[in-house]
């Protein structure tokens, strides 16, 4: 039926050239170098003025009043449906109930 074919794998073509030959080398003591240290790259320094810290400050307190509020919304959704969910489920088992009373 259908077979799938197999793709041919092409003969390298080029010159092959010979591995090079490591020779080896001899390692010779100095004296000790004493490290230099790094010179520490300038870094631009953070100035907070007062006005930034009240900036800081009111944008944190924004951020956690948001959230808070978001939080507190999906609890109270979850908190909503559980109720009403519950009361579902009262009423149709006294309407269950109920009807098997009535035969």
């Amino acid at each position: 039926m259908l077979r799938p074919k197999l793709p041919v794998m092409p003969q390298p073509t080029g010159l092959l050239t010979p591995p090079a030959v490591v020779e080896p080398t001899t390692v010779i003591q100095s004296a000790p170098v004493t490290p230099v240290p790094a010179a520490v790259p300038a870094r631009p320094t953070v100035q907070l003025t007062p006005g930034a810290v009240v900036a800081l400050v009111g944008g944190g307190t924004a951020v956690a009043l948001v959230v808070g509020a978001v939080l507190v919304s999906m609890l109270l959704a979850v908190a909503i449906t559980g109720a009403s969910v519950a009361v579902c489920a009262l009423v149709i088992r006294s309407l269950i109930a109920s009807e098997s009373k009535h035969r």
